[in-house]
């Protein structure tokens, strides 16, 4: 993949694979939930990241995690197809969700081929439409084609907008 001027490319070793793959991962996981989602997952939040990321230690049934490794092997991001995510919108689902990329890795489109390989185990599952929250500093969904549904969203953090993805029929 070219990458845009100011990022670097990623990487030719870099992999996806499932979470189920590399449980070992989880606690790397966690801290960076904590860190990225401290209002939820914070000492004080109502979330539990580890629960919710042993949850997702799955392959064909929701929810599936995700994990961007480079080339020794090393955790460099994480993403997970969920049945829910968005409490307000609970009416919604499949969800793309719990996507973050170690702080030292950002700008090489990691957080890009973890929606993309997201998209693709949705696919595979036989989903046509997904959705997603993103609060406005990252920007991904809409460079990735994700169409805005619905702005203003309220979270513990800044407001988010919420993207849906359909997929079209696959042609033999």
């Amino acid at each position: 993949m070219p990458a845009r001027q100011g990022q670097r490319a990623v990487p030719d070793d870099f992999r996806i694979v499932h979470l189920a793959d590399v449980p070992e991962a989880i606690p790397i996981l966690v801290r960076w939930f904590v860190e990225e989602w401290e209002p939820y997952y914070g000492p004080d939040g109502p979330g539990d990241a580890e629960r919710d990321l042993t949850a997702c230690c799955n392959r064909d049934e929701l929810p599936v995690g995700l994990l961007a490794l480079d080339g020794e092997g090393k955790v460099v991001g994480t993403a997970a197809l969920k049945s829910e995510s968005v409490e307000t919108h609970r009416h919604l689902s499949p969800w793309l969700a719990a996507l973050v990329v170690a702080r030292d890795r950002r700008g090489e489109r990691i957080g890009s081929v973890l929606v993309t390989a997201v998209e693709d185990e949705a696919r595979r599952l036989g989903f046509d439409s997904l959705y997603v929250a993103e609060d406005s500093s990252s920007g991904i969904m809409p460079r990735q084609g994700w169409i805005p549904m619905k702005e203003g969203v309220p979270s513990l953090r800044d407001p988010m907008t919420i993207y849906r993805r359909d997929f079209s029929p696959r042609t033999p």
